[in-house]
């Protein structure tokens, strides 16, 4: 076994890695960029070295220097991750040239499943059903567009060298594929280097079925059981669980053995992953082979109780697979869930900046946190924003998916924007309850799964009212107890004030509503008036983030996360999150001038500029393209009107809120 290896990746998965080495006793090394000094990764690393600027390709995309990083330090082995180099061959083939092992599949192999369409044809000639499709060289626009008539529609533009959801389009009918097929080829070439695409009949409402495989050098290879990821958005999985809702014992008999066929097809060592599309019918098709640890692994370990890094180091230093077919068990029900930071409300826009508060459940018996950053981290614009992956466990399903409610009611992120709510949303719906989501529902139906309209509930607002009251006067009473005349009235916040009739406001922000709040009262007996109507709350206590108080004649108990900033409220079901504002201010001027700009939306790097001084553009016509975190944002002319001014051009780094194009004022 090896005694060092050196993790060629960043954050999360780092310190995932970490964790099995050290109860294995093999030291580690990291490598960071500019924009990573202070990450945990570096932080839980036994050494870490610096390889370049805060880009990718500055620094993680760096093959050469991640390998003279493990020549110097004396690393054995490099352990790829998930993203970066972990799926590129000439990387392994480096890395094996340098007499350094690769904790991961061989060159070879990549290369036969780095091109889709050529593991597509590998695939049908192995005997794994696959989709029918086009999958030549020929890439004349074209041909292409005959090939797709011929293969009927709806149909699937896929970049042929991509992967993550990145360079695929769907097409309904011929006269959408020609513009499809451009921008899919832009986004491939922008993402992989390449644009070579490839055409498959899309399957509808299908599901999405991953099984997890294994294989040695001695030629033996195993499956461990499946991953259901159907519940995705835009081709990003959102939750994966094991074992599937949808498969029946045979079917995941035969998938199984698919899959190990499949591995065996292309001589597969190491930790992989072989991801079918299963139609409502029960057929399934190849899809790819993920060569690579994947991002839900963690899944498959919950309900196998096995350490898959661990095996992965183990054939990686030349030793057999653990346990045969045979010894692999299922015990039990897992779900995965992803924590970003992003805004789904406003397109799912990524988000940056300062975790101010980080709240996350304590990991238990059922409960797994993984993540690379912890609160006071910064996450930043150059790589994926995931804080981290929530993962939970249970003897069967209707358990784990109560364990994810309650793990999930008990995070709180302040700083950028996250998808809690969005999550909380996701594992109440009916869809997933019942197990029936298939790969396209979400974008289908997204308005579901999105905060609903309209006024806040009214238990919740007053409850966070409640806790503000309260949480004042222990404040106020703490400082009087400080103060030369602790039993002055004026020196405690319970809102009495001569002839002021005990009466304290509040405002808060909700999305774009401003909500206010009159209370009277103290030490938790209020009158609040909201809306034009009374509330009576009594017997309001506070123990740590509980809160229990009586609404009328009705008992509540809530959850509380309170910051400075804001105020999050639970009743285990729904959570409100309000922003505390000030209860007087000025009217905002110059209300109409954001429509004379478009504005960046976030930071991020510009890639194409669609217009130019003194072009005409009408409402809703895209002028420019920025790239940020992994993902394309289209910036549309808010009006009809005439450019004024292009402050940015094509490779320019520009900050969030930055006017980018400015349009002639209006008439």
């Amino acid at each position: 076994m090896f005694t060092k290896i050196l993790i060629a990746n960043r954050g999360e998965i780092v310190c995932r890695v970490i964790r099995t080495c050290r109860q294995l006793g093999i030291r580690t090394v990291a490598v960071y960029s500019t924009a990573d000094a202070d990450a945990q990764h570096v932080r839980q690393a036994d050494e870490a070295y610096c390889i370049g600027g805060p880009t990718p390709p500055e620094s993680y995309l760096r093959g050469e220097a991640i390998i003279e990083v493990a020549t110097r330090t004396g690393a054995q082995a490099i352990h790829p991750g998930y993203g970066f180099l972990s799926e590129n061959a000439d990387f392994a083939d480096a890395v094996e040239s340098a007499g350094i092992a690769f904790i991961g599949p061989k060159a070879v192999s990549m290369r036969k499943m780095g091109s889709k369409a050529g593991a597509k044809d590998l695939m049908a000639a192995a005997g794994v059903p696959v989709v029918p499709g086009y999958t030549g060289e020929d890439q004349d626009p074209d041909h292409l567009h005959a090939e797709a008539d011929r293969i009927g529609y709806p149909l699937m533009i896929k970049a042929a060298h991509g992967g993550g959801g990145k360079g695929m389009r769907i097409v309904r009918e011929s006269g959408e594929f020609a513009a499809n097929l451009a921008s899919c080829q832009r986004e491939a070439k922008n993402a992989f280097g390449r644009d070579r695409v490839l055409l498959e009949r899309y399957v509808e409402k299908p599901r999405h079925i991953e099984i997890q495989v294994f294989g040695d050098d001695a030629g033996n290879a195993i499956h461990l059981n499946e991953r259901e990821c159907s519940a995705q958005r835009r081709y990003q999985k959102v939750m994966e669980e094991s074992p599937s809702p949808f498969l029946t014992p045979q079917l995941r008999e035969e998938m199984g053995a698919a899959a190990v066929l499949a591995a065996k097809a292309i001589n597969y060592v190491n930790a992989g992953t072989v991801e079918f599309i299963v139609g409502q019918d029960g057929r399934f098709y190849f899809m790819e082979i993920n060569t690579r640890l994947q991002v839900e692994h963690p899944v498959t370990e919950m309900i196998t109780g096995l350490d898959l890094v661990a095996w992965q180091l183990q054939v990686a230093a030349g030793m057999p697979l653990p346990l045969a077919q045979a010894g692999i068990g299922r015990n039990g029900h897992a779900i995965e869930v992803r924590l970003y930071a992003e805004d789904p409300e406003a397109g799912f826009l990524p988000g940056s900046g300062r975790l101010e508060r980080l709240r996350l459940p304590s990991p238990d018996a059922h409960v797994r946190v993984d993540s690379g950053v912890v609160e006071g981290d910064t996450v930043t614009i150059f790589y994926d924003p995931m804080i981290a992956k929530l993962i939970v466990h249970d003897s069967d399903r209707t358990r784990a998916l109560a364990r994810m409610r309650d793990a999930l009611s008990r995070c709180e992120i302040t700083g950028p924007k996250s998808n809690i709510a969005f999550l909380e949303r996701l594992v109440r719906h009916p869809v997933v309850v019942e197990g029936t989501i298939d790969t396209g529902y979400l974008d289908r139906h997204l308005e579901e799964f999105l905060s609903p309209t309209g006024p806040v509930d009214t238990d919740l607002l007053l409850a966070a009212a409640t806790a503000r009251l309260l949480a004042q006067e222990a404040d106020s009473r703490q400082r009087a107890a400080q103060s030369p005349d602790p039993g002055s009235p004026w020196a405690i916040a319970d809102g009495w004030r001569l002839a002021h009739g005990s009466q304290r406001s509040m405002a808060f922000g909700h999305g774009e509503q401003r909500i206010e709040v009159h209370a009277s009262g103290s030490n938790g007996e209020y009158r609040f008036e909201h809306d034009g109507k009374s509330h009576q709350v009594a017997g309001a206590r506070r123990s740590c983030s509980a809160l229990s108080l009586r609404i009328g004649d009705r008992a509540r108990r809530f959850e509380v996360l309170d910051h400075d900033a804001h105020v999050v409220v639970h009743d285990g079901t729904r959570r409100l999150r309000l922003q505390p504002m000030p209860m007087y201010q000025h009217e905002a001027s110059g209300a109409g001038a954001a429509a004379d700009n478009v504005v960046a939306p976030m930071p991020g790097r510009v890639v194409v500029v669609r217009a130019a001084a003194g072009d005409a553009v009408t409402e809703g016509q895209e002028v420019m393209v920025i790239e940020a975190m992994k993902m394309e944002l289209s910036l549309k002319a808010p009006r009809d009107g005439t450019v004024a001014e292009v402050r940015a051009a094509t490779g320019d780094f520009v900050e969030a809120d930055a006017v980018l194009v400015a349009l002639e004022p209006a008439p």
